[in-house]
């Protein structure tokens, strides 16, 4: 970046500074004036977001063409439009009851005719600082349950999808009221600021390391946080669980953004006996199905070149400690930014690509004498956002299931978690903490407040 570069990011973000903190104050006096809003306003809302999602769905499909340099249009109709609106749905017909006042029971003998029950209740203002990845999907997803639970909600695109961002800005704009719903999107700057708000309740979605700072400028505050951290999640193949749905429901996934999900399979424990095995099957299916996969105009680009640099450097890094490389569906499209999925084979845990989240289509391949061996490899490092296991026997899933701990799991398929709008999504340790989507996503931005 040059200087007069960083002079113009500079006023920018000042700008954009000055504007959060206008529609900060602007939600904050809104909430004290109407801090309780009732179902039907909540409702409105609701339906006008998935509305929203709906009627920009050619737009959402060419903002993330142009980020990406190049993006599948029915992802982007699946996950990122119809997923939103689909969430949305969801929480609107479950809403009236999660609302409801749960009662406790009182001792009588204490407390005479008294009652006790607990009641869900806004907590005010939320900021929600969103990924690149996921612009829509993780940007204005969440802010389904902050405003089923009666917040007002801010969001913070990433500066890394500009296209998304502006649009985003567009389309909440045009739907909402700031007092209500309000974007703002700036550079290094602003995300520094964002955290230090005094917020109700704030989320963020990234990687682990800006998530500690995140948590620590929130802490000053001592704003509660919702943190989606990502992590290593593993695809476990037991020797009976080799077979092509396993190929392809691993595929499947990796190959989902070209591997940019926080939920995507990051490398694949293997026994030993089967190794050259699940290599043939996976090259195979790649040969079949996705001969073309770096050339293809619905494979994901990576995001910019800095990252496809890093990528790089984690191959680079791997040859050169001994691995070796299996490229699977074309050469690399440097225009477009499309990277061929590769397999590594001998990965060690010295590498780049075991010690970090890879984050792109590269999938790193360990052996174990045995299940036993598989779960102490797993837990000997982080808690991770998922597991992933594959088996025809059910003691067999029930065993790692049982000895590990995760956000979440699945069992013959894999970030379905993630996908299901009933269940909560979230992490544990440097993976995240706190959840969205569903019930549990009304009850993280809800006050639980006593009352007797």
């Amino acid at each position: 970046m040059t200087f007069i570069q960083r002079e113009q990011q500079a006023g920018s973000d000042d700008a954009a500074i000055g504007q959060l903190r206008h529609l900060f104050a602007l939600q904050k006096k809104a909430f004290l004036e109407q801090p309780i809003p009732d179902l039907t306003q909540r409702l409105e809302l609701l339906g006008a977001l998935a509305n929203m999602m709906l009627v920009n769905r050619v737009k959402i499909q060419e903002a993330l063409a142009a980020d990406f340099s190049s993006h599948p249009r029915q992802f982007a109709d699946l996950v990122e439009c119809l997923g939103v609106a689909g969430r949305a749905q969801h929480v609107a017909e479950h809403l009236e009851g999660w609302m409801q006042a749960q009662q406790r029971s009182a001792d009588s003998g204490l407390y005479g005719t008294g009652r006790a029950c607990v009641l869900a209740q806004p907590k005010g203002v939320v900021g929600n600082m969103a990924p690149w990845n996921f612009p829509f999907d993780i940007g204005i997803g969440p802010a389904i349950e902050m405003l089923a639970a009666g917040n007002r909600v801010i969001i913070k695109p990433s500066d890394l999808t500009p296209a998304c961002s502006e649009l985003t800005l567009e389309m909440i704009r045009n739907t909402f009221d700031p007092a209500q719903v309000a974007a703002v999107a700036g550079g290094l700057e602003l995300a520094k600021v964002f955290p230090t708000l005094n917020w109700d309740h704030l989320m963020y979605t990234g990687s682990t390391e800006v998530g500690r700072s995140v948590a620590v400028a929130a802490a000053q505050n001592l704003v509660p946080v919702t943190l989606e951290l990502g992590g290593k999640c593993p695809a476990l193949i037991a020797e009976d669980g080799l077979n092509p749905r396993t190929i392809e429901q691993i595929v499947g996934c990796k190959t989902i953004k070209n591997g940019q999900m926080c939920v995507t399979v990051d490398y694949a424990l293997v026994s030993q006996q089967q190794r050259d095995q699940f290599v043939t099957m996976v090259s195979e299916h790649m040969h079949a199905n996705l001969p073309d996969y770096s050339q293809r105009q619905d494979t994901t680009g990576i995001i910019n070149q800095r990252h496809l640099q890093r990528l790089q450097s984690y191959l680079d890094d791997a040859t050169a400690k001994g691995a070796t490389l299996v490229q699977l569906g074309g050469e690399m499209e440097q225009g477009s930014r499309r990277m061929p999925l590769t397999l590594v084979l001998d990965a060690s845990d010295d590498m780049l690509l075991m010690q970090n989240e890879i984050f792109g289509p590269i999938l790193p391949i360990k052996t174990y004498a045995n299940i036993s061996e598989a779960i102490d490899y797993i837990n000997a490092g982080e808690r991770p956002l998922g597991i992933y296991v594959f088996t025809e026997t059910a003691d067999i899933a029930e065993q790692v299931l049982a000895r590990t701990v995760s956000g979440g799991a699945c069992v013959n398929s894999a970030a379905l978690q993630a996908a299901m709008p009933c269940l909560p999504f979230g992490g544990i340790g440097k993976s995240g903490s706190g959840r969205h989507h569903g019930y549990e996503g009304f009850l993280e931005f809800s006050n639980l407040r006593s009352i007797f």
